[in-house]
């Protein structure tokens, strides 16, 4: 019987269900020694503790790097901070000015403008492999659409893509999962590269402004933003759509398959899109740090204390999804799940996030009917605090 989280082992990410779904009944305020943090588990309690910056603070949140060893923090000086000014690691009043800063640039002219360059990159991408007949799907198809997107949204040369992809990868390894020490002091090289590199992007943009992200960022540096917040927030975005979006993919694509539900009709797409958020989100949760002494459940979480907002567990909590472990590809309440969040935190990509699922899923439906998983390939998830993504997913057609 699991006792506790274990970023360790394989279920921690593949199918942690039945373990919280005994914290949900039994212990809904659970202090796990293995994560070094207290865990809502119920839907009812996530989304509260979101919705209240003022006793669940956001500051520091995303930058939980404790197994980092104390030469790793120096190799990183400042930067092991780093994201102490992204726009999720911040409280109000930054937090209310940052993200007014990038909400000018996912108007919904702009998302939806996004589509058909999104759509012409999957389709050009299947035009390449399709007469292949099998791939990994991870490495071959769920990746490339949505980093050049990304890539062309912020303003990445496209012959930065592949650094670009590298470094993000090494991002996460680095502050989201453990690793020995030698290894973190390599990973620890390349994520300052990434800055510098994200860093010279700015002074480039500064100097010829073009119709990008990055521009559109740097011209608020001294009115709006700084300097540091700006390279953060490129940083960031770019993390998402370079990794986030493509695992929600592959995860949609492993759950439809197991399903028989492929392809998607293209009426249930975006309700689909949704139900596979719900039931495999890429999102595990979010980090908040306790302001005050709270008491949930008759636990008292004291102030200080570092908090995990699980909406793994809250996406299944049986009193809003009724029979949570079954995939209803209608479920008329799909989209109240909260992997991008609830409250001023709510993702500021969430659109350009459910468009690109979305877009995807019907492209592939289209070009791919015959889209099977390859006999008796090992399925294996990547270890992390906070995200679920596969490691691969072979296939064929």
């Amino acid at each position: 019987m699991t006792e506790d989280f274990d970023v360790g082992a394989d279920w921690h990410v593949a199918a942690p269900y039945p373990f919280l779904a005994r914290l949900r009944r039994e212990r809904p305020v659970f202090r796990s020694e293995h994560l070094g943090a207290y865990v809502l588990t119920r839907y009812a309690d996530v989304r509260a503790a979101y919705g209240d910056p003022r006793r669940f603070s956001s500051k520091g949140s995303l930058t939980v790097s404790r197994s980092l060893s104390r030469e790793t923090r120096d190799r990183l000086g400042e930067h092991g901070s780093f994201l102490s000014s992204f726009v999720a690691n911040v409280d109000p009043p930054d937090h209310t000015r940052l993200r007014r800063s990038v909400s000018r640039a996912f108007t919904p002219r702009a998302v939806a403008a996004m589509e058909g360059r999104f759509r012409r990159l999957n389709e050009d991408l299947l035009d390449r492999i399709e007469p292949r007949g099998a791939a990994d799907f991870v490495r071959d198809i769920g990746h490339e659409p949505s980093i050049k997107l990304t890539a062309r949204f912020i303003g990445v040369p496209e012959t930065d893509e592949e650094f670009v992809q590298a470094r993000v990868k090494e991002w996460f390894q680095l502050f989201l999962a453990p690793q020995p020490p030698e290894r973190q002091r390599e990973l620890a090289d390349g994520f300052l590269g990434y800055l510098d590199y994200v860093d010279r992007l700015v002074a480039a943009r500064a100097k010829e402004p073009r119709d990008d992200f990055v521009s559109l960022m740097t011209s608020l540096i001294g009115v709006e933003l700084t300097h540091r917040e700006v390279v953060e927030l490129i940083s960031t975005i770019l993390l998402g759509g370079n990794d986030t979006v493509p695992n929600q993919l592959g995860n949609a694509v492993l759950r439809l398959l197991r399903e028989r539900a492929w392809p998607v009709e293209p009426a249930l797409v975006a309700n689909a899109a949704e139900e596979c958020m719900r039931i495999d989100g890429a999102s595990l949760g979010s980090f908040r740090y306790a302001v005050t002494d709270v008491t949930l459940h008759g636990v008292t979480i004291p102030a200080g204390s570092l908090v995990l907002l699980s909406t793994d567990s809250a996406a299944h909590d049986e009193s809003v999804f009724p029979d949570p472990e079954r995939f209803v590809i209608d479920r008329p309440n799909a989209d109240a799940h909260l992997v991008f969040g609830y409250g001023i935190h709510f993702c500021v990509g969430a659109a350009l996030g459910r468009l690109q699922l979305r877009t995807a899923l019907e492209v592939l439906g289209r070009r791919l009917p015959g889209l099977r998983l390859a006999p008796g390939a090992p399925i294996a998830f990547r270890r992390s605090i906070v995200g679920r993504g596969l490691a691969g997913l072979p296939v064929e057609w």
